[in-house]
């Protein structure tokens, strides 16, 4: 990818198998996220209570990745692992942030 995340978009990165995918919680991915994971509204809070599982984690950000660039969930999850809990919040705290907020 040549192009960086677009924070005032809600994007963000993440890097899996060494490649830098940009994550992009557009309207259709989000739609996805939520039919596969419940209520945004109930991720967030239970995010808000530090209580997201490893599975909620990885679902968000597979969800997140644009279709042209995909790749497999068990390597998102798999990325989750190597980079940790605190350093895989970062991309699901901005995804979120844009889920409450909006764009500007």
């Amino acid at each position: 990818m040549t192009q960086g995340a677009n924070i005032i978009r809600g994007e963000a990165e993440i890097s899996i198998a060494g490649t830098v995918y940009i994550l992009r919680p557009s309207f259709e991915n989000l739609v996805a996220a939520e039919d596969d994971l419940g209520s945004l509204f109930a991720l967030v809070e239970r995010a808000s209570n530090g209580a997201l599982t490893l599975a909620e984690i990885t679902a968000l950000l597979w969800h997140c990745l644009p279709d042209s660039t995909k790749t497999s969930r068990e390597s998102v999850g798999q990325a989750v692992l190597v980079m940790g809990l605190i350093e895989a919040a970062k991309p699901v705290r901005t995804i979120l942030a844009q889920v409450l907020q909006g764009q500007t």
